[in-house]
């Protein structure tokens, strides 16, 4: 959701309760009501629970998501975290034109051809950025 959203995320999970287990995790790895991406990821593997679940505790929380691993938002200064000037290396490009679909590629899938392909999360947002492949969605919900 947008930052002009900010103190309604609970609003996109109509019926939703918080899970006093999963919200302890999402609390104790948050500071100041947000939990970066990456913290998010690990409390689902911790928890043995899905990242989406992990997502919409988080907003039924009203916290925040932070730091996103593809570089994508939730960085101090606002601005995206990818390097727009990236050589995208041919076997990732040929990847990311065999996988996204209509311009779009989920984040599951970044994450499994960074995995792959052995780069990093971030090089993968910044050269889907570059192809102008939107990344959509989120494992956590976030977009």
């Amino acid at each position: 959701m947008a930052h002009k959203d900010k103190g309604h995320y609970a609003a996109k999970h109509k019926g939703r309760q918080i899970n006093e287990t999963i919200a302890s995790k999402i609390k104790a790895l948050s500071d100041d009501n947000c939990i970066k991406c990456a913290y998010a990821h690990q409390a689902g593997k911790d928890l043995d629970v899905a990242p989406s679940e992990i997502g919409v505790q988080t907003d039924l929380l009203e916290y925040r998501i932070a730091d996103c691993q593809l570089g994508l938002f939730g960085y101090s200064n606002g601005q995206k975290r990818i390097d727009p000037d990236i050589n995208i290396m041919p076997d990732l490009n040929e990847q990311l034109d065999i996988t996204s679909i209509d311009g779009r590629i989920s984040c599951l899938e970044c994450w499994t051809i960074a995995k792959k392909l052995k780069i990093k999360r971030l090089d993968m947002g910044s050269a889907c950025e570059k192809k102008n492949i939107k990344i959509k969605p989120c494992q956590l919900g976030a977009f």
